[in-house]
């Protein structure tokens, strides 16, 4: 029997998109490009475009998956608006839009923060404590000495 992944979107759901869903704004732009950052493809994807605007057809030679593989991941990208699509007659050329990173990038930081202080605030601890070891077993010795 073969089962079918059913995804609902919050406009089908009868709930309202509300500000969050709009391009570059909020938590729902955010989770788009996390989720199709979550692909190695797509990722792969994205580096290319680093280099500047690429044909579609360019970018499906640059990888060992079919064209049409590409080309939804290209339209998943497109989705989550980190890519830009334009057309020049017959051909569909791609470019990254860095406005999407920009959001992931500040979600990023303030796990950075925290994570270079916790450690900032461990490497003190342990030093601290290296330091009352060390003197520790110093005075031992020259108790020892002294006897």
């Amino acid at each position: 029997m073969r089962h079918r992944s059913v995804t609902y979107s919050r406009v089908r759901s009868g709930r309202s998109p509300g500000p969050a869903a709009s391009p570059g704004v909020g938590y729902a732009a955010r989770d788009e490009a996390f989720s199709a950052l979550a692909d190695p493809t797509r990722r792969a994807v994205l580096d290319l475009l680093r280099g500047g605007m690429r044909p579609a057809g360019e970018i499906a030679r640059s990888f060992t998956v079919s064209r049409p593989a590409i080309s939804k991941h290209l339209g998943i990208l497109r989705r989550a608006h980190l890519v830009e699509e334009r057309r020049e007659g017959r051909h569909r050329l791609y470019q990254l839009n860095p406005e999407p990173l920009e959001a992931v990038a500040s979600w990023l930081e303030q796990y950075r923060r925290f994570w270079v202080s916790n450690l900032a605030n461990l490497k003190a601890f342990v030093e601290a404590e290296y330091e009352k070891e060390t003197r520790g077993a110093s005075e031992k010795r020259n108790r020892t000495k002294e006897k």
